[in-house]
């Protein structure tokens, strides 16, 4: 008998970001394969008895091969019930969804995916700024800071990511801004444009650093923290608030 897949998303960390329908899904688990940024106190909707997996991804940490998940999911669900996926943030924005996709729909193993509170509409909001703004910033733009190899990809349109009339957000970035941001003023993008260095949102470790591109690729050269973080760059990342 086959099981059914839910993926779903956890949101930025925040348990009270969960949509109805992820606790739902939690509560009627089986079993749960969960990454690291959802982990804590969301996993308390899990039902008892539940079988709880963590196959999450960390940067410079050993961390399960996806080939390795996308097995899990697969003999899982040939045992039959019903198995929860559950990433952080929105599973279909730089959450490996697609190979796994690929995987149940090789083994006919029926799923649902239940979208989640995306981690920079969190940083936005928790830094008092709106990703879009009448006449001056009419597009968002996401973008992945890292390729496999965890270097700046090569092939990122730079043009894009230097036009000063877009939101700019960049996940998994910390380590390669410094690079980026070179790149980018060298395409025209001003070096004070307004950055936000957005860590840890929604959980008890927030921080929140307001600079400039410029600034904050001099402050990543030297250190960064463990945090999961997000930067985002553009007219939109700077706190207008009284």
């Amino acid at each position: 008998m086959t099981g059914f897949i839910s993926f779903v998303g956890s949101g930025p960390g925040d348990p009270e970001l969960l949509t109805l329908k992820a606790v739902d899904r939690l509560k009627r688990a089986d079993v749960v394969l969960f990454d690291d940024l959802s982990s804590g106190a969301i996993l308390s909707h899990a039902r008892p008895g539940a079988d709880l997996i963590g196959v999450g991804k960390r940067a410079g940490r050993p961390s399960p091969k996806q080939h390795h998940v996308s097995r899990l999911l697969t003999d899982y669900a040939a045992e039959g019930g019903r198995i929860v996926r559950l990433k952080s943030g929105d599973a279909g924005l730089f959450g490996r969804l697609e190979e796994e996709l690929t995987a149940i729909r090789a083994a006919s193993i029926p799923y649902e995916i239940v979208p989640g509170v995306p981690s920079a509409c969190a940083a936005a909001a928790a830094a008092g700024i709106p990703l879009t703004r009448r006449l001056t910033a009419r597009r968002v733009q996401f973008v992945t800071g890292h390729d496999v190899t965890g270097q700046l990809p090569r092939d990122i349109d730079l043009a894009a990511l230097a036009d000063p009339a877009a939101s700019t957000v960049v996940y998994m970035g910390k380590r390669t801004f410094p690079a980026l941001a070179q790149a980018l003023i060298a395409h025209g993008l001003p070096g004070d444009t307004p950055a936000l260095l957005a860590e840890a949102v929604s959980t008890e470790h927030q921080s929140l650093l307001r600079t400039t591109v410029a600034d904050l690729a001099d402050r990543l050269k030297d250190t960064t923290s463990a945090h999961p973080a997000l930067i985002l760059y553009g007219p939109l990342a700077q706190d207008h608030r009284p």
